[in-house]
């Protein structure tokens, strides 16, 4: 019975409790008419019927004119509110009252939200807007729009669907990192390896250097200017055009090993975090991940950490010709990384025999999924 009210509300119009209760009463009259002959019982029934086929009739018309059009979605952080606006237009010359709009969300969001609007006069538009939460990172897209109503006598029901695209980027949680040792130590060793004339990029003063601003806090202080803050009184720090010295440093995800999901959205927040903490720090980073391969940039990098998943097909292979920070539920994977390269490796218990796999020269952390990840990065 459920599929056929569905049937009949999408494609014509469903009678609601009212219509029915109405619907029952009129054949009881009709039936009343049809054995006692009186007339009166056949214009009850008849007036019954004309009234209930005006009402089947009305409902969807009413919404003939309607058309909906949806403004872009601001991405937001997990933990945050989806802020959805949606704009309903209606081009009739009459005015549209009574009306339901429901926004069909992806099941993984949540139910469809509603809202009902009194009134849309005609040549006019009705803006609704509302917030959704959205706990979790990921990239949500969903199509369908429902207007329903069952004006003006409320005897039958109808739901039209329009088609309104929506994409929604929930971008992952970044940690605010005062520190970050496998960075910052990547940076410093980066800076004592020089410029290719052989000159420390600690006491460079030219060519590399962008413009020198006041010391903030948080600032390495081996960017320093030791010399401009003397003249100045106050602390000056250099903006390196690039601090590694035309190396590239990548953050590389593994996202093409196999996961537990609370270990992998605690890699994604990591891989986030560290890469706005160098941005700070002013250190040219990438990210890797298997299914993208290296791409730069503040909104791809967080579109692409939004929209990854773990146990994806390995069509980019990691980079081998300069220092990566690996990401990995993997140790197996920790013998191949180039020199330089600094590790975090998830949910690992080593063995006797494994202990080697980690026990290497390159510097790296086992982090413990119990404790605070942003106590482990800054530790």
């Amino acid at each position: 019975m459920k599929p056929l009210i569905n049937w009949l509300e999408t494609s014509a119009s469903s009678p609601a409790y009212s219509g029915w209760v109405l619907l029952g009463i009129a054949i009881c009259f009709f039936g009343a008419g049809i054995n006692t002959m009186a007339g009166w019982l056949y214009v009850i029934s008849g007036v019954s019927f004309a009234l209930l086929g005006v009402a089947a009739i009305l409902p969807p018309r009413s919404l003939t004119h309607l058309s909906i059009t949806r403004h872009p979605i601001t991405p937001v952080s997990a933990g945050d509110e989806l802020s959805v606006e949606l704009e309903v237009s209606n081009s009739g010359k009459q005015s549209v009252n009574l009306l339901q709009i429901a926004d069909i969300l992806p099941f993984v969001l949540g139910k469809p939200t509603q809202q009902a609007i009194e009134t849309i006069p005609p040549q006019t538009s009705h803006r609704w807007q509302y917030h959704h939460p959205a706990p979790h990172r990921g990239v949500y897209r969903w199509q369908t729009v429902e207007l329903a109503t069952g004006a003006p006598l409320g005897l039958f029901w109808c739901r039209r669907q329009h088609q309104a695209p929506a994409t929604a980027y929930v971008y992952p949680q970044v940690l605010s990192l005062t520190q970050c040792p496998l960075i910052d130590q990547m940076g410093e060793e980066d800076s004592l390896r020089g410029d290719p004339r052989g000159k420390p990029l600690s006491m460079a003063t030219e060519g590399l250097v962008r413009s020198l601003r006041p010391y903030r806090l948080g600032d390495p202080m081996r960017l320093i200017h030791w010399r401009s803050s003397a003249r100045y009184g106050d602390l000056r720090v250099r903006e390196l055009e690039l601090i590694t010295g035309g190396q590239e440093v990548v953050i590389a995800l593994d996202t093409a090993s196999n996961w537990q999901p609370e270990d992998f959205e605690q890699a994604v927040i990591a891989a986030a975090s560290m890469y706005f903490y160098a941005q700070k720090q002013q250190l040219a980073l990438q990210l890797w991940t298997a299914a993208t391969g290296i791409i730069k940039g503040e909104y791809r990098v967080l579109e692409t950490l939004a929209a990854t998943n773990p146990q994806e097909d390995r069509t980019h292979l990691p980079p081998t010709s300069y220092p990566i920070i690996w990401l990995t539920s993997n140790p197996l994977t920790l013998t191949s990384l180039p020199a330089g390269s600094r590790w975090l490796l998830w949910q690992y218990q080593a063995t006797s025999s494994e202990a080697i796999i980690i026990n290497q020269d390159l510097p790296g952390k086992v982090i413990q999924t119990e404790e605070s990840l942003q106590l482990q990065l800054q530790a």
